[in-house]
């Protein structure tokens, strides 16, 4: 009896598993296309000015949340603008984390890459 609840709890909770992981993914394609749009009109930038990067119809797919870009693009695109490409992916995370400030994100972050750093050189160390 407690196979056959689970394995119905399974069935139904399923699709709803689906749909947040696609809602995720939904919202940080959203909020890099936010932070895309902000960086380049901050910049005075129109969307024919990166003809040499993209097409205009690309871009205007990445702003509107239609498509990721690869790292490749994303590091063309940042290059267009004269920002680093981790400065729009910062934006996008903090843009779609309500509740988090940017200090917090980079500390985050900064504790991250440090935690990684010393594990990888006792690693290497071995």
């Amino acid at each position: 009896m407690h196979s056959i609840l689970c394995s119905v709890i399974l069935c139904i909770m399923a699709p709803w598993s689906l749909y947040f992981k696609m809602r995720e993914a939904m919202d940080i394609t959203t909020a890099f296309a936010k932070a895309l749009r902000t960086v380049r009109t901050q910049r005075g930038l129109t969307q024919e000015d990166f003809s040499m990067v993209s097409s205009r119809t690309y871009l205007s797919m990445l702003e509107r949340g239609a498509g990721s870009p690869t790292l490749e693009k994303v590091e063309a695109l940042a290059g267009r603008m004269k920002v680093h490409p981790v400065t729009l992916m910062v934006l996008a995370y903090v843009n779609d984390q309500d509740d988090e400030s940017l200090d917090d994100f980079l500390k985050m972050i900064a504790d991250e890459v440090d935690e990684i750093n010393r594990d990888g050189s006792q690693i290497n160390q071995q």
